[in-house]
């Protein structure tokens, strides 16, 4: 299983958890036994690339998004990827997997889209 999170940095495990999915640097791509299988830069349309960030997880074959918000526009795309969406206010890479990893987050729903998208 592959899981993604939205990040500011290229500092791994340690990586900041950007604030909105779709406005982050990179993303950081994790296995579930919490280890960085690589880094990759948001080339969507929101960083002056194409595409948008749930592509960019499809592409990369991502089953499950840890992050802290995203629009409603992008939860509904990733539900069409069947893609699994837990949004936390985690700090880093790291705590944020090991909550997602001990159950302590649901999956998001429409409540918890960002409402200014």
């Amino acid at each position: 299983m592959l899981i993604i999170v939205p990040t500011n940095d290229r500092k791994g495990l340690s990586a900041e958890v950007a604030e909105h999915f779709g406005r982050c640097r990179t993303y950081t791509l994790i296995n579930e036994q919490g280890n960085v299988i690589k880094v990759v830069d948001n080339t969507s349309e929101h960083m002056g690339g194409k595409g948008l960030p749930p592509e960019i997880m499809r592409e990369h074959k991502a089953e499950v998004l840890l992050c802290r918000g995203l629009g409603l526009r992008a939860l509904k795309l990733c539900s069409q990827f069947n893609i699994k969406v837990y949004v936390s206010q985690a700090d880093n890479v790291k705590e944020v997997f090991n909550l997602w990893k001990s159950k302590k987050l649901s999956i998001a729903g429409c409540n918890d889209a960002c409402k200014e998208h």
